[in-house]
C-alpha cells in the first residue's frame, strides 16, 4: 500500500521529465521531487534520459548524484560528499534521514540511540525520537521507542528503498544459498520420517507376531495330550471295577465266600455262608 502510494506520488514528475530538456531544468526537477510529500521511491525518475543526461552536465551532474543517494543511498552518504552536492532543504532533510532510517533498520545492531544518531548525523534523543515517530506516522515502519534500553525497536518496514546497482546478484546468491538451505532440511525431515514410519511397521509386526504366537500357546493349553488321555482312560476302566466300602476299595471280581457259625435262638450253631471281606 505505502509502495503504491509512493508510486502515484512520483507520477507527475515522471510526466514533466519529457519537457525537462536543458540541465537546470532536469536538476530543479530532482530538487521538487526529492522534496515533495510522499515521494520515497525515484528508480523510474532516475533513470529516464533527461536526468541521466545531467551525468555530462559539468555544473549539474551532483543533482544526478543527490538522486542516486536518494535513491538508495544515506545521510551519512551526503555528508560524506555533501561539499560537491547541492545544499538540502529542510523537506529533503527530514526525507533524507527517514529513508536512511529504513536502511538502518535492516541490522539491529544500529538500532540503538547512539549509532542511529550519528548516523543521521542528530544532536539530542529527542530529535532522534521525533524523527522515529514522523517516519512511523509516515507509513514507513513499525517501530517503538525504548528510552530505558536507549534502542529502537523495529517491527516491519516498508519496501520504499530502490536496489542499488549490482546488488541483484549478491541478493540472487543469497536466496539460492537459502533454498539450498531450505532443500536440504526438507530432505533431512522426509528421512526422519520414513524412519518414523519404518520402525512404526516394524513394532507392529512385531507385535502381531507376538499375538500370534500367544493364541498358538493358548489353543495348545486347552488341547488334552495323548498321555493325560490315556490316564483317564484307565482310571476310568478301573473305577467300574471297584467298589467302595468301609475298609476302602474292593474288587467285585476277588470277593471269596466264606462260612461263618453263628448261634441261633435254641442254642444251637448254624453255618451260615458269608462272603470274605
Amino acid at each position: 500500500m505505502e509502495q503504491t502510494k509512493a508510486l502515484n506520488a512520483l507520477e507527475p514528475f515522471l510526466a514533466l521529465h519529457k519537457t525537462a530538456t536543458s540541465p537546470i531544468a532536469a536538476a530543479d526537477l530532482v530538487t521538487r521531487a526529492t522534496s515533495a510529500p510522499n515521494t520515497y521511491l525515484f528508480s523510474e525518475l532516475l533513470h529516464t534520459p533527461s536526468i541521466q543526461s545531467l551525468a555530462s552536465s559539468p555544473t549539474h551532474a551532483s543533482s544526478l548524484a543527490l538522486l542516486q543517494i536518494f535513491s538508495y543511498g544515506t545521510y551519512a552518504d551526503y555528508r560524506a560528499a555533501s561539499p560537491a552536492l547541492p545544499k538540502l532543504n529542510d523537506s529533503q532533510t527530514l526525507k533524507l534521514r527517514q529513508l536512511s532510517l529504513l536502511s538502518l533498520a535492516r541490522d539491529r545492531r544500529n538500532l540503538t540511540y547512539e549509532k542511529l544518531s550519528e548516523a543521521l548525523g542528530l544532536d539530542s534523543t529527542r530529535d532522534l525520537e521525533n524523527l522515529v515517530v514522523t517516519a512511523v506516522y509516515a507509513g514507513l515502519l513499525d517501530a517503538t521507542l525504548d528510552p530505558n534500553r536507549q534502542v529502537v525497536q523495529v517491527h516491519s518496514v516498508a519496501p520504499l528503498r530502490d536496489l542499488a546497482p549490482g546488488a541483484v546478484p549478491p541478493m540472487m546468491e543469497k536466496l539460492s544459498a537459502w533454498s539450498d538451505r531450505c532443500t536440504s532440511t526438507l530432505t533431512d525431515l522426509e528421512a526422519e520420517i520414513q524412519a518414523i514410519k519404518d520402525q512404526a511397521a516394524r513394532r507392529q509386526w512385531d507385535q502381531e507376531l507376538k499375538e500370534k504366537e500367544t493364541q498358538r500357546l493358548t489353543a495348545l493349553l486347552k488341547e488334552p495330550t495323548s498321555e493325560s488321555a490315556g490316564k483317564k482312560s484307565a482310571a476310568a476302566v478301573v473305577g467300574k471295577g471297584m467298589r467302595f466300602g468301609k475298609r476302602g476299595a474292593v474288587d467285585d471280581h476277588t470277593e471269596e465266600a466264606m462260612d461263618v457259625d453263628v448261634d441261633d435262638d435254641a442254642g444251637s450253631k448254624v453255618r451260615v455262608s458269608r462272603r470274605k471281606l
